[in-house]
């Protein structure tokens, strides 16, 4: 499958350089312009479903030939109802509000300065992602919504796809009369094009988003030469306390785990509280093992459901990503927050409580991206947040953190009027 490139370097530097100059196109056009092209781009994914669905074929029938685990499979997967949302998720940022240009903080010195933060885009992106088809879109669309220009590597696994949808969105932008080159995505499955990426390309890229396994965030962390905007993997807690209503709880662990196991938002440890095991134990471990998911447990939780088997330390530091989840009795929140703090990555964790003092504890004290009360860890996706699309859920703490959306792929600058000031 792999696209031979003769000069990748090369190759990849032009890239760069075309994206550099689209996003300075990019970061000064009106809004009216930008959502614009956002329609030009659903338009023409619209007309290219066909086309679409049988370059995804493809990549399914190489991956089903390459022994890929259901998981991957499943996020690379798209039929009608997935590309449909893709394309609604494209209208959904277009209808957002720009946010290049707006005046975040004003105020006036004693001197007469009048001074002004405004945001403005980043420049140009790099994104790395993995087989998740549904990036290579996400990623264009909230990139050009808000003024930058992007260089996209997506996963060898989802190659055929990926080059599609970006045809499209190429297509998009020339019907606007904007830059094609604002939207570049490496063409090649070669692996060396990611150390050309983290090398920053002559300093034509401005900031690396990687999405994908540890291995990958590791390696993007360690190699890069620009800033990272880091998406770890989401190893998601959900706390049923003592205080829970059991048929919501219960409603909730199954969505949490199973709904989609492959995404990150799946949750991949329960942890019940021991105050009220010998009931929540049962109904919980039965109703996900009732919907097909292995659980593994500890032997408090062992000792309270025939079809638990053991957990091992491994589990409690696994994105399995899969119908299978690890469960914890604790004492209480105190002991819930203590294993969240030892054993996340900072993702997105949930307590199912009706009691809004523990409920409220649970919220001020676990330090994760998103925290959540009495709902699914599933919802933590950027389209949920209302934010039309996201490029990942930062786990990091520097510039963006959750759902990174339009506004965080914008930094800012200072404005400073005058009328004839000198310093001192």
């Amino acid at each position: 499958m792999t696209e031979t490139i003769n000069d990748l370097p090369q190759v990849m530097l032009e890239g760069a350089k075309a994206a550099r100059a689209a996003s300075r196109t990019m970061g000064t056009l009106s809004a009216e312009k930008r959502v614009e092209a956002l329609e030009a781009i659903a338009r023409h994914l619209e007309a290219a479903k066909d086309d679409i669905l049988s370059e995804n074929k493809k990549d399914l029938d190489a991956a089903e030939d390459n022994g890929l685990d259901a998981p991957m499979v499943d996020r690379l997967r798209l039929d009608d109802e997935r590309l449909g949302g893709i394309i609604q998720g494209v209208r959904d940022v277009a209808a957002l509000d720009d946010p290049v240009g707006d005046v975040l903080a004003e105020w006036e010195r004693p001197n007469g300065l009048k001074m002004s933060r405004i945001r403005v885009p980043l420049g140009v992106i790099g994104v790395i992602y993995e087989s998740r088809p549904n990036v290579t879109v996400d990623a264009s669309v909230l990139c050009l919504k808000s003024g930058n220009a992007v260089m996209l590597r997506p996963g060898s696994d989802s190659f055929h796809t990926s080059r599609r949808l970006v045809e499209c969105v190429r297509a998009g932008l020339k019907e606007a009369g904007l830059p094609e080159g604002a939207v570049f995505m490496v063409p090649t499955t070669d692996r060396a094009a990611v150390g050309h990426l983290l090398s920053g390309l002559e300093g034509n890229l401005d900031v690396i988003v990687p999405r994908g396994g540890r291995s990958l965030v590791e390696r993007v962390s360690q190699e890069a030469r620009v800033p990272v905007i880091g998406h770890l993997e989401g190893i998601c807690h959900v706390y049923v306390d003592k205080g829970a209503d059991l048929e919501k709880a219960k409603a909730i662990v199954v969505n949490a785990k199973l709904r989609r196991t492959g995404v990150c938002g799946a949750a991949e440890t329960i942890l019940i509280d021991k105050a009220r095991a010998d009931e929540l134990v049962p109904e919980i471990a039965g109703a996900l093992i009732d919907a097909g998911c292995e659980v593994r447990g500890d032997e408090t939780a062992q000792a309270r459901h025939d079809g638990i088997v053991p957990a091992t330390e491994e589990d409690w530091s696994t994105e399995y990503l899969a119908p299978i989840v690890s469960m914890r009795v604790v004492d209480g929140v105190r002991g819930a927050i203590d294993h969240i703090s030892h054993y996340a990555t900072g993702h997105t964790e949930s307590i199912l409580t009706e009691d809004e003092d523990t409920a409220e504890a649970f919220l001020r004290e676990v330090d994760s991206a998103i925290i959540i009360h009495n709902a699914s860890t599933q919802f933590a996706d950027g389209g949920e947040f209302g934010m039309g699309a996201e490029i990942g859920i930062s786990t990091g703490r520097i510039h963006a953190r959750g759902p990174v959306g339009c506004e965080q792929l914008t930094t800012f600058k200072y404005v400073v009027r005058g009328d004839g000031q000198t310093r001192p």
